[in-house]
C-alpha cells in the first residue's frame, strides 16, 4: 500500500471524510456542554433559556452549530430554547434514562 507524506493510505479521501466526521463529533460535543450549562443556569438561577439563546445567535456559537452539522437559524434557537426549558441533561437525554423514568411514572398512574 502506498502512504501519502502524512502517513495515510494514498486513497486520502476516506481519511479526510474521516477527520470531518471526528470534528464534526467534537463541535456536537460542545454544543451539548453549552445545552449543560444552559440547563444549569436555568435550574439555578433562571436564566438559561436566555443564556443558550444568546449563544446560539453569536457569532461563535453559529460558528459551532455549523461545524456541528446544524443549521444555525432561528428555529434552531427555538428547539435549543425548549431542550433546555425541558430540563433533563443531554446525558439523559441520550441514554434513554428519562425515556425509562417516564414510561414506569406512566406504568405507575395507569395502574392507580
Amino acid at each position: 500500500m502506498i502512504h501519502n507524506e502524512r502517513g495515510a493510505p494514498d486513497g486520502t479521501n476516506s481519511w479526510k471524510k474521516e477527520q470531518a466526521r471526528r470534528c464534526q463529533s467534537l463541535f456536537a460535543h460542545v454544543v451539548m456542554a453549552a445545552l449543560d450549562d444552559a440547563i444549569h443556569d436555568q435550574k439555578r438561577y433562571g436564566n438559561g433559556i436566555q443564556l443558550i439563546a444568546r449563544w446560539a445567535r453569536s457569532r461563535d456559537g453559529r460558528e459551532v452549530l455549523s461545524c456541528a452539522g446544524i443549521e444555525p437559524n432561528e428555529q434552531t434557537v427555538k428547539g435549543l430554547q425548549a431542550f433546555v426549558e425541558h430540563g433533563i441533561t443531554t446525558y439523559f437525554a441520550l441514554s434513554g434514562e428519562e425515556s425509562k423514568r417516564r414510561q414506569s411514572r406512566t406504568n405507575a398512574h395507569d395502574e392507580l
